[in-house]
C-alpha cells in the first residue's frame, strides 16, 4: 500500500485575497496617519512659537528692557529673530541696522523645527475675526516686531500657522502679553479655542 503525502499551504487564490485585504487596510490608514503628523507637526509650532512669545515677555521683565521678536518676510513664509534694546529706545530696525539694538540669538523658521509648517492661512479659510482674503500669518499691528516692554506688556495680535491641512492661530494679548491657541474645526466650520 502507498502512501500519498499531501503538501500543506495556501492556494493561490488564498494568497491574492489576503494580499488584497492587507493592501485596503494600509490605503486607508496611510490618509489617517498622514493627517495625524501634520496635525502634530502644525500644533507643536503653534506651541512653540506661543512658548518663544512667553519667554522673550521673560526676558523683557529680567532684563528691565524692551526685547522683541523682529519677523522678516521670506518668499511665502516668516523667520523670526529676537533683539534686544540697547538704547532704552525700544528695539528699532534702524537700531538693528546700526548694530545697538542686538540679537539674543540665531534666526528661526518654522519649517526648520516643524516639516511643513509655516506662518499663513490656508486657501478659503476664514481669519479668527470672521475675514476672508488676507493670507498672511504675521498680524501685530504695521511694524514686524512683536515687542514687549519691561513690564511684561506686549504688542498684540495673531499669528497663524499652519499645516498641510491644519490651522492653528495664536493670539496674542497686549496688556498681558499672554498667548491663546485656535484651532480651525473644518468640520465644524469654526475657529475652536485648545
Amino acid at each position: 500500500m502507498s502512501r500519498v503525502i499531501g503538501a500543506a499551504g495556501y492556494s493561490l487564490i488564498e494568497l491574492v485575497f489576503a494580499l488584497s485585504v492587507m493592501a485596503t487596510l494600509a490605503g486607508l490608514a496611510v490618509p489617517l496617519v498622514s493627517t495625524t503628523i501634520d496635525d502634530l507637526h502644525a500644533a507643536g509650532a503653534a506651541r512653540h512659537l506661543a512658548a518663544r512669545v512667553a519667554s522673550v515677555r521673560i526676558d523683557a521683565v529680567r532684563r528691565s528692557s524692551s526685547v522683541a521678536m523682529r519677523f522678516e518676510r521670506q518668499g511665502s513664509d516668516y523667520a523670526f529673530t529676537v533683539f534686544v534694546d540697547g538704547n532704552g529706545n525700544g528695539v528699532r530696525a534702524a537700531d538693528i541696522t546700526a548694530g545697538i539694538d542686538r540679537p539674543t540669538g540665531r534666526r528661526e523658521r518654522l519649517d526648520d523645527f516643524f516639516p511643513h509648517v509655516s506662518f499663513g492661512l490656508l486657501d478659503g479659510l476664514p481669519d479668527i475675526d470672521g475675514g476672508v482674503g488676507n493670507q498672511d500669518g504675521v498680524r501685530i499691528g504695521s511694524t514686524s516686531f512683536l515687542s514687549v516692554s519691561p513690564n511684561g506688556s506686549c504688542t498684540s495680535g495673531t499669528l497663524y500657522v499652519h499645516g498641510r491641512r491644519t490651522q492653528y492661530a495664536i493670539r496674542i494679548l497686549g496688556a498681558t502679553g499672554r498667548a491663546r491657541f485656535y484651532r480651525y474645526d473644518q468640520g465644524g466650520r469654526r475657529w475652536i479655542t485648545r
